[in-house]
C-alpha cells in the first residue's frame, strides 16, 4: 500500500494567480495540483498524494499559526504519512511558509517532512537545524531537478531510512555532529587534505566552517552641522495605503518616498508594512520607527545639515539575504549619487 502524502503550495503554483492572489485563504484539493503532478509520478508507486493544501503567501505571513494549526488538521484527516511543500526556489514568503508548515507538522504529529529552497532562502536559516531541506536552483527553472530530488528523499524518509550525506543527497546540512569510525586518524586525514588544497586539488572537509560577511566601517562624518543625513528603514514605514505593495514578510522591493516640507509622520499618512511586530504603535505614531520629527528638530538647532528630501523604506521580516544586498546596493547608488553624506537606518 502506497504511503499518503499531503503536499503544500502557494497561490502561484496552484495557478490561482500571482501577487494579486496571495491573499487568498486556504483551501484543500483532494489529489495533485500544480508542481505535484511531477512530484506525483515520480513517487509513485512508493507513495501518492492524496491532498494539495494550498494557501496565498500574504495571508500565511500574518496568519502563521492559523495556517500550521489547518495544515496539521489536514494531515491528520487524509492519515498522511509524511508532509512534503514546495518547491519555492527564492521565493521568500513562499519558502519560509513551506518551512514552517513541515517545522509545525513535524512537531505536531512526527511523521517525515520536506520542502526544497534556493540556498539564501531565509526559510533556510530559520529552519535547517529543525527540518530537511532540499537544495534547488534559484528559479523555478530548476524544476527538473528538483522534483527528482525531493521525491528521492521524501522515499528515503518514509522507509525509516537516515540522511547520512546531506551534501551527496542535495539536502541543506543541519549542522549536527556525529561520531564517525575512519580506518585513518584524524590527525593523516588532516594532512592529507591540506597537501590537496596546496596542489589545489578537490577535497572535501569534515568540517565546514560558516563565513561571514565584513563590511569596513565607513570613517566619522567631520562635521555633522554641515552634513546632509539620509534616513533609511527597514521598519516598513510607508505612505498610508502601502503604495508599492511591500510584502509583510520576505519583502522583494523597497521604496522611495517624498518628505520635503513634512515635519511629522502623522497617524492615517504614514503606516507600517511589517508583519514581524505589533503594529499598533508605530501606526499610532510613525515617527517612533522613523523619527521625521527629531530630525526635523536637530535640523533647526543647527546640529545637522540637512535632512535629505526622499526616505528609503522595505521590511526586513524574513527578507532574504541576497534581495536585501541587492536593496542595499541599489539605494547606497542614489544617496552617493545625491552627494548624502551619512544615513541613518532604523529597524523596528
Amino acid at each position: 500500500m502506497a504511503y499518503k502524502v499531503v503536499h503544500y503550495i502557494n497561490q502561484f503554483f496552484a495557478g490561482i494567480g500571482g501577487e494579486e492572489k496571495a491573499d487568498i485563504a486556504p483551501e484543500v484539493r483532494e489529489g495533485k495540483v500544480g508542481p505535484g503532478m511531477g512530484l506525483g509520478q515520480l513517487l509513485a508507486p512508493d507513495a501518492e498524494i492524496v491532498a494539495t493544501f494550498i494557501c496565498g503567501d500574504n495571508y500565511f505571513a500574518t496568519n502563521s499559526d492559523k495556517v500550521c494549526q489547518e495544515v496539521i488538521d489536514c494531515c491528520k484527516k487524509y492519515k498522511a504519512d509524511a508532509l512534503i511543500a514546495g518547491p519555492a526556489f527564492n521565493a521568500g514568503r513562499y519558502g519560509t511558509a513551506c518551512a514552517s508548515v513541515c517545522a509545525a507538522v513535524q512537531k505536531e504529529l512526527g511523521i517525515p517532512t520536506l520542502t526544497a529552497l534556493y540556498k539564501e532562502n531565509p526559510g533556510v536559516d530559520l529552519f535547517r537545524k529543525e527540518i530537511v531541506i532540499v537544495e534547488t536552483a534559484n528559479s523555478a527553472r530548476g524544476m527538473g531537478k528538483a522534483l527528482p530530488t525531493m521525491a528521492a528523499v521524501a522515499k528515503k524518509l518514509l522507509s525509516g531510512k537516515a540522511i547520512e550525506d546531506p551534501a551527496a543527497e542535495g539536502v541543506f546540512s543541519k549542522g549536527i555532529r556525529q561520531n564517525m569510525f575512519y580506518s585513518e586518524p584524524g590527525a593523516e586525514r588532516a594532512v592529507k587534505m591540506l597537501i590537496k588544497k596546496l596542489k589545489k586539488e578537490p577535497f572535501t572537509t569534515e568540517y565546514p566552517m560558516p563565513v561571514f560577511d565584513r563590511v569596513t566601517p565607513r570613517p566619522p562624518v567631520k562635521d555633522m552641522s554641515h552634513a546632509k543625513i539620509a534616513i533609511v528603514t527597514s521598519g516598513g514605514i510607508v505612505p498610508f495605503g502601502n503604495p508599492d505593495h511591500i510584502a509583510a514578510s520576505s519583502a522583494q522591493n523597497f521604496g522611495e518616498y517624498d518628505i520635503s516640507g513634512v515635519t511629522d509622520l502623522k497617524k492615517g499618512e504614514y503606516q507600517t508594512a511589517h508583519g514581524g511586530y505589533d503594529q499598533t504603535y508605530a501606526n499610532q505614531d510613525p515617527d517612533r520607527v522613523l523619527p521625521v520629527d527629531v530630525l526635523r528638530d536637530l535640523v533647526r538647532e543647527g546640529k545637522i545639515g540637512s535632512l535629505y528630501e526622499h526616505y528609503y523604506a522595505t521590511v526586513g521580516n524574513g527578507t532574504a539575504v541576497a534581495n536585501a544586498k541587492k536593496f542595499g546596493t541599489e539605494i547606497g547608488k542614489k544617496l552617493k549619487d545625491a552627494n548624502v553624506q551619512a544615513v541613518i537606518l532604523t529597524s523596528t
